[in-house]
This record gives structure tokens, C-alpha cells and sequence, in this order.
């Protein structure tokens, strides 16, 4: 966010959505740093906390409890210039990220960015508990997806496959190590760009 939109003229004329906004840490910081902050979580609890540690801190956002697979009918008629989903997606069927990135693809606007961090294929938990479906289980034994339900771990290759919905998809990996280095526990860090096409009276004309 800093490096892409901190130099922004008006920021509240940014418009950030945050998946599984959860108790509200993030769209804390997107508000306070003056964005036009929005937030969906499909828990009616953590968008009440939200709401609380957002009065309580006196920054605003518009909170919504939803369904993220649903984003399209939510967020009717609103265009977005950054989508964030920290450790959200990674709790859903691969077919069921794959509906939610198309839609995030259609509420981007022109030049919008993606930013997202998706638990990786090998961390710590990885192949515990029941596979449902290839890379996705539930009930995981052991780890940070232990008792939150299915998780999905993601190959390079899938995050390739989904982020190429996107453009110039830049596709990091961070690591920690957990239990005095015996565990670790790797994210894929996703920084796209929407491939909507800029409108011509917003392009810059070209010299002749």
C-alpha cells in the first residue's frame, strides 16, 4: 500500500476492500492511513469487534458481513483500486478461489492492484487432517491452519495459474520459522494488476 498508493493526491479517493476482514488489524491501518476502507467477513462477531477497535481508535470504513464468493452482488456498482486478502482465500475449495479471483478481476478498476498472502504447499500442517481434494484439508493436526477449518496449501504453479487473471503478477515467498527452527511455515506473496483497459480520456495522449 505504501509503495503504490501512500503518494496518492487524495487518498481518500482510494477505494481498498479487504477479504475476511476478520477483527479489523488491517482496515485499522488502511483507515488511519486515510483511505476510503471497506471490509467484508462472513463472521457477524469479528465485523462486530471490527467496528468497535475501529470507534475506539476513531477512524471509520464501511464493514459488511457477507460471503466473499458473493463479492460481485455485494459490491454492485463499486470499482476498487486495491482488493487485499491476507490469509483469507486460502480458506476455500480451489474452484471457490478461482470464482472469488474472477470477481475481484471485475471490481478492480483500471491500473487496480491485488494484494494477497496464501499459505504454501510444504509449511507446517501441510498433508495433516483430511484431504478433501487435492492440497485442501480439513481438520489439520498441527500448525497455524490447525482448528480453523479447510485450508488450502498452494503450489507455484496454482498461484501462477490463478494470478494470471492479472496482470504483471509478481509472486513472492516469505517464511518463519516456528517450535526453535524444527517448523516452518511459508506464504506466497501476490502483488497484480487489473488487465481492465484504461479508458481513453483517463490515458495519457502520446506525443506526435
Amino acid at each position: 500500500m505504501a509503495r503504490n498508493f501512500f503518494s496518492a493526491p487524495e487518498r481518500r479517493a482510494v477505494r481498498v476492500l479487504e477479504l475476511g476482514c476478520g477483527p479489523g488489524a488491517n482496515l485499522w491501518f488502511l483507515s488511519r492511513e486515510g483511505f476510503d476502507t471497506y471490509g467484508i467477513d462472513g463472521s457477524g462477531t469479528a465485523i462486530t469487534r471490527a467496528e468497535g477497535r475501529l470507534t475506539a481508535e476513531d477512524v471509520t470504513a464501511h464493514l459488511q458481513v457477507g460471503d466473499i464468493l458473493s463479492l460481485e452482488s455485494v459490491y454492485r456498482g463499486l470499482c476498487f483500486d486495491a482488493i487485499v486478502d491476507v490469509g483469507c482465500l486460502q480458506h476455500n475449495r480451489m474452484g471457490y478461489v478461482e470464482e472469488i479471483l474472477d470477481q475481484v478481476s471485475l471490481l478492480l478498476g483500471p491500473n487496480g492492484r491485488v494484494f494477497a498472502m496464501m499459505i504454501a504447499r510444504g509449511s507446517y500442517g501441510d498433508g495433516t487432517g483430511t484431504e478433501v481434494e487435492p492440497g485442501t484439508f480439513t481438520s489439520v493436526t498441527e500448525g497455524p491452519a490447525q482448528g480453523v477449518g479447510l485450508c488450502h496449501f498452494f503450489s507455484l504453479e496454482e498461484m501462477e495459474a490463478l494470478f494470471s487473471r492479472f496482470r504483471d503478477a509478481h509472486i513472492e515467498c516469505s517464511a518463519r520459522s516456528l517450535n526453535g527452527r524444527r517448523h516452518w511455515v511459508k506464504h506466497w506473496v501476490v502483488d497484480a494488476v487489473s488487465r481492465r483497459p484504461v479508458p481513453e480520456s483517463l490515458s495519457v495522449p502520446t506525443s506526435r
